[in-house]
């Protein structure tokens, strides 16, 4: 099939593979980007992929305050030496995922770590939804696991795509296999947390017209008594 030259720098840009792997991802995927992606992370990304087994306990402890305060973040980011824990690129990488905690709040790291509960509750919510509208089992059973991979891509961190311009187009995934290349180690996210001030505490709602018409009626009560 023809592969334009286009598709083949959209690919290359998203993956970080070189011209010619991301050429032939592309005719043995049919022209399919995501099957493609697969292709080159089984083969073109070959280094990433050795470096799975190794133990990754190094790294560093990055965080990130924003809004003068109002939203803070703290991420361990994990590699395999002191080393490369002290280079520019890893650094870098870390604050962008502190970055990326703060803009797109994630609830988990990975899907693997979403709690088995927490996936069906969410699919049955889609199912219900695609049944009111008569759409038989099978067929809701389908549209609620299309939903579920795209509430994966906002609720787990490795699966949202990058907030920072740059990025756009690649996963948090994407870039830690990316980083995992070049400095030839591996690379990981191992926990973070999130507070926002105020989050979890009930405020009260007021409401202007019930308080005038209360403040009214207990002044025309105190006239009248």
């Amino acid at each position: 099939m023809n592969i334009s030259a286009t598709d083949v720098k959209n690919l290359r840009e998203m993956t970080g593979a070189g011209m010619m792997d991301c050429k032939h991802a592309l005719a043995e995927s049919e022209g399919d980007f995501d099957k493609a992606v697969v292709w080159l992370r089984e083969r073109g990304m070959a280094k990433a992929a050795k470096r799975a087994g190794k133990v990754a306990a190094e790294g560093m402890i990055a965080h990130y305050i924003h809004m003068g305060g109002k939203i803070g973040v703290i991420v361990e980011v994990n590699c395999e030496t002191d080393f490369v824990a002290r280079g520019a690129d890893f650094q870098a990488f870390a604050k962008d995922v502190c970055l990326q905690v703060c803009s797109a709040n994630p609830r988990w790291v990975s899907i693997e770590e979403v709690p088995a509960a927490a996936i069906e509750a969410e699919k049955q919510i889609y199912v219900k939804q695609a049944a009111e509208t008569g759409k038989p089992p099978q067929v809701c059973e389908k549209i609620a696991e299309g939903k579920l991979k795209k509430w994966y891509e906002e609720a787990c961190l490795l699966s949202q795509p990058s907030v920072k311009p740059e990025h756009e187009g690649k996963t948090i995934e994407a870039l830690i296999a990316e980083l995992t290349g070049k400095c030839g180690e591996k690379i990981g996210i191992r926990r973070f947390v999130r507070w926002q001030v105020g989050e979890g505490i009930e405020k009260p709602v007021s409401n202007l017209a019930e308080e005038v018409a209360a403040e009214l009626a207990k002044a025309e009560a105190k006239k009248n008594g």
